[in-house]
């Protein structure tokens, strides 16, 4: 798919692997509206940092992304590393270095090494296609097995508007924010606040709702760059239905990408959505599925393909979410296992088992103190996820 005014390209740079896409390159043929959000957590990698501090201007033409090196905890030189790329970029482009965004993915704590970017940078500016954006996925991989990429396109007043976005994680993957990296490029016309907002709430009813294992990486970056090139009216607040329309097409983008990330966790074999109904309120929905779908022991019960719904119940207790353990109702799909409180015996429980078997089921809890819902997309704990984990910097 191809989204107007904006081009892609990947190389091989050597930044720590070999004949491998490790270097990325999306690029606006004019300044664009910015919208972004950041990891949420107190170690920011110097990318993030520089990102935030650029994101203050509301613009950006171009983003680089590097995979195999996350410059995190890397202090001053890490900064001062992540300003040379951009420059490098901006060099290469002949833009002005502050509306270039840089990312990067991989190993904390280790600097980077300014050769393989310097070499390589002239080589992908010249590289920029139309059609490259599925190798620039590719290129922001780490542990992921396949590329994600999403992609939309709407009508706004009889105008055709283009959306297109990849993302990338796989493992440390419980975003607060916003190892995960989103970027999403757009020919709509709209203005850089109402961007902004659309993709804050983007993220909190996708990325933020999505668990692998529990980690929130130093590096988690959420970009989107919109050019205006579709000529479509400018959307803001003033045109409320107009801007429905994009921010809904925005959202299912993030939402699939969300979905892709956790059905390529790492070593996952299982695809669960954990809902909660009943809750007292939206924080106790939220809080409450988000524990059951980081319990580590609920997660190898699902790998076990085993209805341990006492594991469920537990984590619901150290939720925070009020609710009285008498009220509590709990199914896997349209297997009912537990009513007020109480397991309903053998045959409930080999009905529940056979959804456990399934590569995607949901487990619905219902608390009954309330009217609040929230939901979580997490996956099972294996063997491998401990294997890739191990052997990561090896």
């Amino acid at each position: 798919m191809k989204v107007k005014g904006f081009s892609a390209a990947a190389v091989q740079a050597g930044i720590r692997y070999k004949d491998r896409l490790d270097l990325a390159l999306i690029y606006s043929a004019t300044p664009a509206a910015l919208g972004a959000v950041f990891t949420a957590s107190t170690v920011k990698a110097a990318p993030v940092l520089l990102g935030m501090e650029r994101l203050r201007s509301g613009k950006a033409q171009a983003i680089v992304v590097n995979s195999g090196n996350a410059n995190a905890c890397t202090g001053e030189e890490g900064m001062r590393m992540a300003r040379t790329v951009g420059a490098l970029a901006a060099q290469a482009l002949k833009i002005d270095e502050e509306l270039v965004q840089v990312a990067s993915t991989g190993v904390i704590g280790a600097q980077l090494d300014p050769a393989p970017f310097a070499a390589a940078m002239p080589r992908l500016a010249a590289k920029l296609s139309e059609d490259s954006f599925d190798e620039l996925a590719r290129a922001i991989m780490t542990t992921d097995t396949v590329p994600k990429i999403a992609s939309a396109t709407i009508r706004i007043d009889g105008v055709e508007v283009n959306l297109l976005a990849c993302a990338k994680g796989a493992g440390m993957i419980m975003p607060n924010m916003a190892t995960m990296l989103c970027f999403a490029i757009t020919d709509a016309n709209i203005a850089q606040p109402a961007l902004q907002a659309a993709v804050r709430s983007g993220a909190d009813l996708s990325f933020n709702r999505i668990t692998v294992d529990g980690d929130t990486s130093t590096n988690d970056t959420m970009l989107c760059l919109a050019n205006g090139a579709a000529g479509n009216t400018l959307l803001d607040e003033s045109r409320p239905e107009q801007l429905a329309v994009f921010t809904e097409a925005l959202h299912g983008m993030f939402k699939d990408l969300a979905k892709q990330i956790v059905r390529d966790g790492e070593g996952a074999t299982k695809l669960v959505t954990v809902r909660i109904e009943g809750a007292a309120s939206q924080e106790d929905a939220v809080n409450a599925a988000r524990t059951i779908a980081n319990s580590p022991l609920v997660k190898t019960a699902f790998f076990g393909e085993d209805a341990n719904w006492g594991r469920i119940i537990a984590a619901l207790g150290r939720s925070g979410a009020a609710f009285q353990p008498e009220h509590v109702a709990i199914a896997f799909d349209d297997a009912l296992l537990v009513e007020n409180g109480f397991g309903l015996g053998k045959e409930a429980e080999a009905a529940a088992t056979q959804a456990l078997k399934q590569k995607e089921f949901a487990v619905t809890v219902r608390l009954g103190a309330g009217a609040a819902a929230a939901e979580m997309l997490t996956c099972d704990l294996s063997c491998d996820y401990v294997k890739i984990n191990a052997n990561y910097r090896s």
